[in-house]
């Protein structure tokens, strides 16, 4: 028999086996062979979603940011800035806000004030290609 490895295709494998068989020159073998039979793939009996898995990543924590938009300033007009400049960023006033996760765009939504405190109101939610296209 030939002692070099190859790969068998699954139909292939009860004539290989047949093959190897005879070609031990033993006729006390048995040589019928059963093909293999493999169980049936189910869901996830908790609804397929892997939610063991998320549970082990829950109580991480990751930066969350939001960002009104951007600027771009030479260092000596950085320098230059006081109590009430205004610095003009590239977003019309009443535009989205971007919510940003490890600095990769998730959502967009609008500021909202919440007892005197600042927050984000989602108003979208990236699709998957949206945040394919944002990973580069």
């Amino acid at each position: 028999m030939d002692e070099t490895k190859s790969v068998i295709n699954p139909p292939q494998a009860e004539q290989a086996m047949s093959d190897a068989v005879q070609d031990a020159g033993d006729e006390n073998i048995d040589t019928q062979i059963k093909a293999v039979q493999f169980p049936q793939l189910t869901q996830n009996p908790q609804g397929g979603r892997g939610n063991r898995n998320l549970d082990l990543i829950l109580d991480v924590s990751v930066p969350v940011s939001v960002e009104l938009g951007r600027a771009s300033m030479f260092v000596k007009d950085i320098l230059s800035l006081a109590y009430g400049s205004v610095v003009e960023l590239d977003r019309l006033a009443g535009s989205p806000v971007d919510l940003l996760v490890r600095g990769k765009l998730l959502a967009q939504g609008e500021v909202v004030v919440v007892e005197e405190n600042f927050g984000i109101k989602i108003t979208n939610i990236c699709g998957s290609e949206e945040r394919v296209k944002n990973l580069a």
